[in-house]
This record gives structure tokens, sequence and C-alpha cells, in this order.
């Protein structure tokens, strides 16, 4: 019999069983793993994966191999609202409908991957294509999102269970070449899932980024940007809660093993959280949409995507709110006051400090190294959805600029650029190899190899198209105002351009 986290999920089960036709190798014709009918997809745009998908993120960051590359590599701290951007347009690659867009979206993880190495702060390696280790990441979206339904109390039946296993271990094939880092019986797995909890998992850093630093800091989407005030006072309630919440829905052996404090009270909250937001079901279909969810709240107000105006709307309106909270609560004297409009004003500076926290430093650990610039080639490979040579060419003109701000900048010889070293030299970012990142981004952006970018173009690497006078341009943009342009923002800190919510925005 399972133990541990499998007992817990067989005492709720429901005997109601999935009936459905069979081809004659007994594969359901119904049940694919992929595609809009899969189990996976129907999550998408359910509330209570919030919970689980950060529940997921802790027992994730808590395995030391994993911990170790997210601390060293991931943007999640600096910029988290681009992670779960990329990180849900990743998923509907990978389970969507189209094979094609599977295996290049497979592929392209593989690579990004590939280049994720090192040793943790104890000297022991990870790499990002361990297959156990890729095999766990698997295993937490599995069991977190058993355990989101039984915590709501929606509990999966065993058939239902041992489908969607099914698709998770599909989802593992279709990175590894095969599933069997995952146990083939459901059983099986749920032994495999307490002997890791019980003798892997550790209180790494990552994860008590996750659970203590990461709501606590969460910076503003874009469609609260302007009303930091309310954002603040929403994220002081808010954020306690979620970590409490978190802790209480890990498995019991791992709190123990870590350390973890269970507050008073947090056992309810958590079984509460997830009834309540279980209750979505009962919502008619399509009122709640996950992709619409996360676009908006990355979406400028000045785009011109027709949600945009709606969006721009709610920002005003959450501004009134701010400056009104502002107005009747003692916040006010800790907060920065909520920004002016900026109707008629062009571009602003920020300062060295402020270019070296929002721009460069992408992992947020204060430093400037090479996963840093890797983040943002990273961030540009996924939006413009490159194939292995544009991505090997734009990756490797990164490696150059950082060779050469390495020798430009890194004083104390120690690998990497602090922020003062940076501020001391104020130097400009311009060299030949940056000139080298812009044209390359410049050709992989240039999708028709025409030597001009147009509106469609455009907006698939900044998801807006021109703000400029098209008249004058004939709505293209040309190679040598596109690096102009770039270079302008990496070397001038200017903000309120194109590159600032590719490159500063969370």
């Amino acid at each position: 019999m399972p133990t541990g986290a499998a007992t817990a999920v067989s005492a709720v089960c429901r005997p109601a069983r999935w009936e459905t036709p069979h081809d004659p190798h007994g594969t359901s014709r119904r049940e694919a793993p992929f595609g809009p009918d899969s189990r996976f997809s129907g999550f998408f745009d359910d509330p209570r994966w919030a919970l689980a998908i950060i529940r997921a993120t802790v027992l994730e960051a808590a395995h030391p191999q994993i911990g170790a590359a997210l601390v060293d590599n991931s943007v999640f701290v600096a910029h988290p609202w681009r992670r779960l951007r990329n990180t849900f347009l990743s998923m509907r690659r990978m389970f969507g409908a189209d094979p094609a867009a599977r295996e290049r979206e497979a592929a392209r993880l593989n690579r990004l991957h590939a280049r994720m190495s090192g040793s943790d702060h104890r000297g022991r390696a990870y790499d990002a294509m361990d297959r156990a280790t890729r095999a766990w990441v698997v295993a937490t979206l599995f069991e977190s999102a058993v355990t989101m339904c039984r915590l709501s109390g929606q509990p999966l039946d065993q058939d239902t269970m041992e489908r969607m296993y099914a698709e998770y271990r599909s989802f593992l094939a279709a990175l590894d070449g095969d599933a069997s880092e995952l146990p083939e019986d459901l059983d099986d797995f749920w032994r495999y899932f307490d002997r890791v909890v019980e003798d892997e998992l550790e209180n790494t850093e990552a994860a008590r980024v996750i659970l203590y630093r990461l709501f606590d800091h969460l910076p503003a989407p874009a469609l609260l940007d302007g009303a930091p005030t309310l954002w603040a006072a929403g994220r002081a309630v808010v954020g306690p809660l979620l970590g409490a919440i978190t802790v209480a829905s890990l498995p019991e052996p791992y709190r123990r093993r870590a350390g973890l404090p269970e507050m008073p009270g947090a056992s309810t909250l958590m079984q509460g959280a997830y009834c309540a937001a279980g209750l979505a079901r009962f919502l008619p279909e399509g009122w709640i949409n996950a992709e619409s969810i996360v676009e908006a709240l990355s979406l400028s107000p000045d785009s011109d995507d027709p949600r945009a105006r709606t969006v721009a709307a709610l920002a005003a309106r959450m501004k009134r709110a701010s400056a009104l909270l502002r107005l009747l609560t003692p916040l006010s004297g800790v907060l920065r006051p909520d920004p002016a409009p900026s109707a008629g004003v062009g571009e602003s500076r920020r300062s060295a400090e402020d270019f070296f926290r929002d721009v460069l430093d992408q992992t947020g650990d204060g430093h400037l190294d090479w996963p840093d610039l890797a983040a943002m080639a990273r961030e540009l490979c996924t939006r413009l959805d490159l194939d292995e040579p544009e991505e090997t060419r734009l990756y490797d003109a990164f490696a150059a600029w950082w060779r050469e701000l390495q020798a430009a900048l890194d004083t104390d010889g120690d690998g990497r650029v602090s922020a003062e070293e940076y501020a001391t030299a104020v130097p400009s970012l311009a060299g030949p190899a940056l000139i080298r990142v812009a044209e390359v981004l410049f050709d992989a952006t240039d999708k028709d190899g025409n030597g001009t970018i147009d509106a469609d173009e455009y907006r698939t690497l900044f998801r807006t198209a021109f703000h400029r006078d098209l008249t004058t341009t004939d709505g293209v943009y040309g190679q040598s105002a596109f690096v102009s342009d770039f270079l302008s923002f990496m070397s001038g800190r200017r903000t309120n351009t194109a590159y600032d919510p590719l490159l500063a925005d969370a």
C-alpha cells in the first residue's frame, strides 16, 4: 500500500470510473495526453492552479540541484511576471494539439537547460539536464495538481489520476525521449515521491526566497505599475497569507525536515483558500481565462493591442484608488508617491543604480555576471521563438558582450561586476560587442530577411506595434535605426522606450 502522500490521496478517491472507447492497442482515443481534451489542459483556467503552482515551485526549489540552478540562473526574483508569462506560454506550446509546436518547444527547453550547470555554495555540482531532477519537476506538478483537488473538496478518482499521471509521463517523455525516471505504476509513484521528500529535499536558499522574500518584494505587474501605494498595501496583506497557505500545504515530512514554522490557523486558512478557489467551477464556462489574465497583467496601457484600452481604463482607476488609500492610511509615510501622469512627457533617464538593478541584474542577486546576460538572451529567444542556429548566434553575441564588460568593469577580478564597480566606472556600454548584439537581434527579428522590420515583426519582439509616425518611416524599421535605439537605451539608460518593458519590466 502507498504511504504518506499516497495514503492521503487514496483515502479521498471516488469510485466513479471514466468510460472511454479504446483502440486495439489499449490506448484511449479520447484521452490524448496533449491537446484540449487532456486533463492538464483543463487546469489552465482553474484558479486553484495558482495556489498549486506556487506549492509545486517550492517543492522543486527544495531539491538541491534545482534550487541551485534557480538561484544562479532564474529571473524569478527580479522578473517574476515575465517568468510567469513565459512559463505559461511554454506549457501552452507543450500541451497544445500541434505536435510540431510541441517538438519545437521541447527542443528549445532542452537547449535552454543545457546551458545551465555549475555548483552550489557547498560545492555540489548541478546540471539542469539531469534526468532525475527533470523528472522531479514533473512529479511536483502532478502531485500538486492531485493535492489541489483534494484540498478543495474535489478529489480525483483513481482512473482520473491514472489518466493524468500518464499525461505527465508523456510530457516528460517529450522532453527526455522517455519517461523511465518516473515509475510506470501510480502506486509506485507515491512511494517514489515520499522517498524524495523524506531523503533528498532541503531547506534551500531558493525555497526560502520563494516562501519568505518573493511575496514581500514582489514588483507590481504592468497593470499596477502606476499605483505603488495600492500594490504595496495589497501585497502587505496577501503576501504573508500566500506564504502561510503554501507552507501549510507542503508535505509534513518536508516541513519538519526544513524546520518550516506553521502559523496557528494556517491549515484552516489553507483549506478555505483552496475551497474558495474551487467554487469557480460554478461560474459559466469561459468567465476565467488564464491567458487573458496573464497578458493583461503584463500589457502596457500604451500598447496598440485591442485590450490595451481596457487595461488603460483599469490602470487609471487603480491610480485613483491608490491616491485615496495614500490619503486615508499611514502607509503614505513609508511609500513613494504614485507617479504623476506622463502625458506629453518624453523619455526620462534612470540613474546608474536603477539601470543596474532593473536592466543588467536580471537574476536579482546584486551582481552582473554571465547568467544575467544569458537571461536577456533567453527572453529574446523565447519571444522570437528562434531556431537553434539563430538562437546560438544571439547567445554567442551576448557572450562576447559579457567578455567585453568583464574586461572593462571587473576591477577586483572576482569574475562578476558589482553594482559599485558599475556605478564607479559609469561606462559607456555601447562597445563593438553590444553593437553586434543589436545587429544579430535585428536579423533574428527580421523574419522575412528583407532588411527592415515591419509592424508585425516589431510586435513579435516588443508585444506592441510602432509608436512612431508611420508616414515618415513607411511603416518599417531599418537596421540603423534599430541598432541606434538599442544602443541608446543601453548606454543612455533611457526609460519609456520599447526596450524598457522588454528588458526591465518585471
